[in-house]
């Protein structure tokens, strides 16, 4: 073990990316929204759509809304010129919903100056929406800048190559300059997406497959015997749980959907009528009527976890409404709904076929 721990101390940092990129250049992930080493740069547009969408969301997940987007609107221009409304709802089930907004917002900016997206982090960073992470993505990836681009993946590599034990969020200065001691001058875009390949399928959060990676010999984590422990995340604090009510309105097979404030939660979504839940607080608005209890629809956010109250009523004859317009039931999963209110649509069309 002690050989071990000399040999990784000794290696040189310079060394990483030469091995990375070897790998990668056999070993590349063929995704949707990229270009193979060797191809020719990808559409700026299409990184950064794919790298927005990525956030928080898995690869898998991703790939069927990518497909979806650049089908209907394949240049940041048509994407720009979009109803609101129509990307919203493509967006549900991705979830952090003012990522779309986001989305909107920068497609229009680019828009606004020709179409061409800023080939700098620095001028991409004043895009708005495009965070440290993203910028660097965009400006590595689409126009082989040489940024340091530090995702869940590639921060989890770097923390077992330098053995870094600080716990985050604290040690993520640490990590990030590690990073950017064995970032490439050349081939930074490949560099990035070598790392994160390396993470999501040599380097992973658990069992990594030490034998297969290409870093082995110069990683501070294994030769410490315990790779798997790092990066030392602090403990997770319990989440509160939030309770409240929808509601489902149905009159001659239509049912009411509203549309969501701009800002906030799902903030311009379509959605079901509900008692004004929160983050930060229960229902309180009851909606008045005659209602009948239709079961318990629950849902995972980040910060909290939501119980909603399911109310029904069908034909109703004495409920005050709020505005919205009415929503053929048997199309509802087209109506593009925040997952937390499909579940609550699922759960009432699943009543009536059980």
């Amino acid at each position: 073990m002690q050989a071990r721990e000399e040999a990784a101390k000794s290696f040189d940092p310079e060394a990483i990316a030469p091995l990375l990129l070897a790998w990668y250049d056999t070993n590349a992930r063929r995704l949707p929204w990229r270009r193979l080493p060797g191809e020719e740069r990808q559409d700026p547009y299409r990184v950064w759509l794919s790298e927005v969408m990525l956030q928080q969301t898995t690869v898998a997940a991703v790939g069927p809304y990518y497909s979806k987007f650049t089908e209907v609107w394949p240049t940041v221009g048509d994407l720009a010129a979009a109803d609101d409304a129509d990307v919203m709802a493509a967006w549900a089930g991705l979830g952090y919903y003012a990522r779309a907004r986001n989305l909107l917002a920068c497609a229009r900016a680019v828009a606004a100056r020709g179409g061409n997206f800023p080939d700098t982090e620095a001028g991409l960073r004043e895009l708005p929406g495009l965070g440290e992470y993203t910028a660097a993505a965009v400006a590595a990836i689409a126009f082989g800048r040489r940024a340091v681009v530090v995702d869940a993946n590639v921060e989890r590599v770097v923390a077992r190559l330098f053995a870094i034990d600080e716990p985050l969020p604290a040690g993520k200065a640490a990590i990030r300059f590690a990073a950017g001691q064995v970032t490439p001058e050349e081939r930074a875009g490949d560099f990035a997406q070598g790392m994160m390949d390396l993470g999501a399928t040599i380097c992973t959060a658990r069992s990594p497959r030490c034998m297969l990676c290409p870093l082995r010999e110069g990683c501070r984590g294994y030769a410490q015997g315990s790779p798997e422990r790092l990066p030392v995340k602090a403990a997770k604090k319990a989440k509160p749980v939030r309770t409240g009510r929808v509601y489902w309105v149905e009159r001659d097979g239509k049912v009411l959907l509203v549309r969501r404030p701009g800002r906030g939660m799902l903030g311009g979504m379509r959605a079901l009528p509900d008692d004004g839940w929160s983050a930060k607080g229960d229902g309180a608005d009851a909606l008045a009527g005659d209602w009948r209890a239709g079961g318990i629809v629950r849902h995972g956010f980040t910060h909290f976890d939501l119980e909603l109250q399911l109310m029904l009523s069908v034909q109703p004859q004495a409920v005050s409404l709020p505005q919205g317009e009415w929503w053929p039931v048997e199309t509802i999963e087209a109506a593009g709904l925040p997952t937390v209110f499909a579940k609550a649509a699922r759960l009432v069309v699943a009543g009536r076929t059980d």
